[in-house]
């Protein structure tokens, strides 16, 4: 039979061990602390402050010692709400604003403010207010850098008291009102516009000065193309005229064969269309007299053929009438352009000029034909 008082005490003594067993695990518990790498925990003691705790293990002192909630050494990065800023030409903007910012000293991050998120939104947003005040639409839009350069030197100054360091300050948006945003699209496309006529004015007045010195160029070459083929033109003629009077001379004719190839030339100037008058020269007479010497000539010089002298040969006398003949139907052409302006001068001031059908007027100068 089991004793009663025994039986209690039993039960008393395992209540007591399990009770000093808890005790000894909140003890443990309590005085056992393990703080995580890049956080700091800050420990009271009897409500004051009394040290701040590295990461790895800590001991600290049951009942007495108390660790406050663990602060983030890390680098933080916060991004506030738009916010509506007034510039100076009294235009409302609502920019967005990333802050980057990291605890440098947990105790002062602990005591020094009661919540340094609050603290650096408000500081944020009057700091901007302040820089973006100062400057108009334009430069706000095209001053970032200088913008964010204000505002983390500001920052940096003002929550260094507070244990933070603030290492960078970024806009993330800047929006203008909608009516301004419409009169913005309307400038930038004014201006792409006139740039593009300035670009095809520029293009055209460079395509109109290549087309007028391709012209140009054309018209010199042109130009010295026809001074070189007028130059080689006659060239070429004062040579023929020179190898004429050459062989001329060379042939040595005398008055007869003179006259009998004036008269072979005689009926070429008339073959020209524009001819409607045609003067019979006065060398005429003198030519018929050369013939008739000529024929004259032959029978005396059968008569001396007979008396034994030598007779140029047929070859030599055919070479020197055939350079004679060019040379007199040369004469006979330039004769006729002669004759030509004179019949056409004849014509414009005497109305009864004869035309070369008609029989031709006997002058002092000349025979009738």
């Amino acid at each position: 039979m089991i004793d009663p008082g025994a039986f209690i005490g039993q039960i008393f003594v395992i209540v007591l061990l399990v009770v000093l067993a808890i005790f000894v695990v909140v003890v443990l518990f309590r005085s056992i602390r393990i703080i995580p790498q890049a956080y700091a925990g800050i420990v009271e003691r009897l409500g004051r402050y009394q040290r701040t705790l590295s990461p790895g293990l800590n001991i600290l002192v049951p009942f007495v010692d108390r660790l406050r909630p663990l602060v983030d050494m890390r680098e933080q990065v916060v991004s506030f709400p738009p916010q509506p800023v007034i510039t100076e030409d009294n235009l409302v903007v609502s920019i967005d604003t990333v802050v980057y910012f990291q605890v440098n000293d947990a105790r002062a991050a602990t005591y020094e403010i009661a919540n340094y998120l609050s603290a650096v939104e408000q500081l944020t947003t009057t700091t901007l207010r302040n820089v973006v005040g100062g400057l108009n639409l334009e430069e706000a839009l095209t001053s970032r850098d200088n913008i964010n350069g204000q505002l983390r030197v500001v920052l940096d100054e003002a929550t260094g008291k507070w244990g933070l360091r603030v290492s960078r300050v970024e806009l993330k948006a800047i929006d203008p009102p909608t009516s301004i945003q419409d009169s913005m699209e309307k400038q930038m496309r004014a201006e792409r516009d006139r740039r593009a006529a300035i670009l095809t004015a520029e293009g055209t007045k460079q395509s109109q000065i290549l087309e007028a010195e391709g012209r140009r160029q054309a018209e010199i070459l042109r130009a010295e193309g026809d001074k070189q083929a007028a130059v080689l033109r006659a060239q070429g003629e004062a040579e023929a005229i020179e190898m004429v009077f050459g062989a001329i001379h060379a042939g040595e004719p005398d008055d007869k064969l003179l006259a009998y190839q004036y008269l072979q030339t005689l009926p070429k100037i008339s073959e020209s269309p524009s001819n409607k008058l045609w003067i019979i020269p006065s060398e005429l007479t003198e030519a018929l007299k050369g013939i008739g010497n000529a024929l004259g000539g032959r029978e005396d010089g059968g008569s001396s053929s007979a008396s034994g002298a030598r007779r140029p040969s047929t070859a030599a006398r055919r070479a020197e009438y055939s350079a004679a003949s060019d040379a007199a139907v040369a004469a006979a052409r330039e004769a006729a352009s002669d004759a030509d302006a004179i019949a056409n001068e004849a014509r414009s001031t005497t109305p009864g000029a004869v035309r070369a059908d008609s029989p031709a007027p006997t002058e002092a100068g000349g025979d009738a034909a």
